[in-house]
């Protein structure tokens, strides 16, 4: 079959040569229709018309075909040094249109939503069919979602100088708590709002609308030659009244303290020790040397610790590890995942035992199953693939002072900081940033330049003690070149042993 002029220069660029670990898996096309044809931005796109886009996708065949609609307003403000230094705004919309077939996949995406623009997107992909047009249901029907997430103050019903006056209250707080110390303060505020529809193959169509806000604080301090950093985030799938629970003076202290205190901390021990994770330090871990290796593509391309492991025991007894978009305020929360399918609550390891993977249509498809609601995509110019939403280690019934007070020599881990984690093997090393030592069962002085390493399967097996609390960090998770929101959370954990690496 012959390709229209220049398609064919198009996919073999974006396709490339293979990559050697791939083996049989996906193959992609990628097509990219970009007609920056701003003034369209709205959503409003007749089903008749989808049901028509939908036809054209799959005029040469192909297992599934769904169009995701994307409208997304952005407001940024930054500061640095005590000066506004930006304020942003800005309305980007588009269409992303996907065949499925077999094992392949084909993309195209396009900023032109009229009717004509959509249909050249769709005629152009179709191209990379080879076969007679199946039966498909077009009867599109609306999928509801029972998940609520109460946005209390729209960010766009916000004025702009409420926005600049939290910034600057939470840039005068960091200065405050030690002036002397402090080199450099930075901070971040964004808020998106995500409208989007969606329609496919199978019948089902649904409507959306996401809303984040955010705020950031990265203090940098200094005495002498010693320079220390301290980082705080507060985040939700809420509106302005995210401010009524985590104040910016509260957020600009906290990081300020961070950095003047490990200017004062001592150096940290090396060696093989006890450590213990407090709920306040987040789901880092987990997130990084245990979630990635749970989403079903690295697990089908066998590169992941777990790949076939389901139903062995894979951790402590202790540890239950779940996956849940639909809890309220979180802010990698979802009502549906960005292939429609409604977020649910996934048992991933329970007491101990490999349950289930985190999977997309696409890798559902591969073990002839349904997907469980975790295809996601950074936006309407990507493809989904399997990504996690909020990922945590279920809490236990020990107080979590208790468990500190198990422990003879070791380090309590308060905040966790950036880190590095192979899928493959599943080692990791990340860095602590806050953290004490513990002796005798008491929490000791500050220590700084402490560095985690382990293996993230072999970790989860030392688990000896679970708290009863609960404490959620947020993020943006990198994977094949998207971000997309996420939370990660733990209770209070004591790990048998951890490699600790120090100054």
């Amino acid at each position: 079959m012959s390709l229209p002029p220049g398609l064919e220069r198009l996919i073999e660029k974006r396709i490339g040569p293979r990559n050697k670990y791939l083996g049989n898996s996906e193959s992609r096309i990628i097509v990219t229709l970009k007609t920056f044809k701003q003034e369209r931005v709205g959503l409003v796109v007749d089903r008749e018309i989808l049901k028509e886009v939908l036809a054209g996708a799959l005029a040469y065949g192909g297992d599934f075909a769904d169009v995701f609609l994307e409208r997304r307003k952005v407001t940024g403000i930054s500061a640095e040094d005590s000066k506004i230094e930006r304020v942003h705004s800005g309305i980007d919309a588009g269409a992303g249109i996907r065949v499925i077939n077999k094992e392949t996949t084909a993309y195209a995406y396009t900023n032109d939503l009229s009717r004509e623009g959509l249909l050249e997107a769709a005629r152009l992909l179709s191209k990379a069919g080879q076969e007679t047009q199946k039966a498909y249901n077009l009867d599109l029907r609306q999928v509801q979602s029972g998940i609520n997430f109460s946005v209390e103050e729209r960010p766009d019903a916000v004025e702009a100088k409420r926005k600049v006056e939290a910034v600057k209250m939470a840039d005068e707080a960091a200065r405050t708590v030690g002036s002397q110390y402090v080199k450099q303060v930075m901070v971040g505020y964004g808020d998106t709002i995500q409208q989007i529809t969606l329609a496919n193959s199978t019948g089902e169509y649904m409507e959306d609308e996401r809303i984040r806000t955010r705020l950031t604080i990265r203090v940098v301090t200094g005495e002498g030659e010693t320079i220390q950093t301290g980082y705080e985030a507060a985040g939700s799938i809420t509106g302005f009244e995210l401010f009524k629970k985590f104040t910016p003076v509260q957020l600009g202290e906290k990081a300020a303290w961070r950095a003047i205190a490990m200017l004062k901390a001592r150096p940290a021990p090396t060696g093989k020790m006890p450590v213990v994770l407090a709920g306040e330090a987040g789901g880092t871990m987990i997130h990084e040397a245990c979630g990635h290796g749970l989403e079903a593509d690295l697990v089908l391309k066998k590169l992941s610790v777990y790949a076939g492991k389901k139903g062995q025991k894979v951790s402590s007894e202790l540890v239950t590890v779940i996956d849940d978009a639909t809890i309220p305020e979180c802010y990698g929360s979802y009502r549906f995942d960005d292939e429609g399918v409604p977020a649910q609550k996934i048992v991933l390891i329970e007491n101990g035992v490999l349950k289930e993977y985190l999977y997309d249509r696409f890798t559902a498809s591969q073990e002839g199953r349904a997907s469980n609601g975790h295809g996601r995509r950074e936006s309407y110019q990507h493809k989904p693939i399997p990504r996690m939403g909020n990922t945590y280690i279920a809490p236990g019934k020990t107080d979590p002072t208790k468990i500190i007070k198990t422990v003879k020599k070791g380090i309590l881990v308060k905040k966790m900081g950036g880190g590095q984690v192979n899928t493959i093997t599943g080692d990791f090393v990340f860095d602590v940033a806050e953290g004490y030592l513990i002796r005798a069962g008491e929490i000791g002085p500050m220590i700084r330049g402490a560095v985690l390493t382990g293996n993230g399967p072999e970790v989860l097996r030392q688990v000896e003690m679970i708290g009863s609390d609960l404490g959620f960090n947020l993020g943006t998770c990198g994977k094949d070149g998207q971000g997309v929101p996420v939370g990660d959370a733990q209770p209070t954990m004591l790990i048998r042993e951890l490699v600790i690496g120090g100054t």
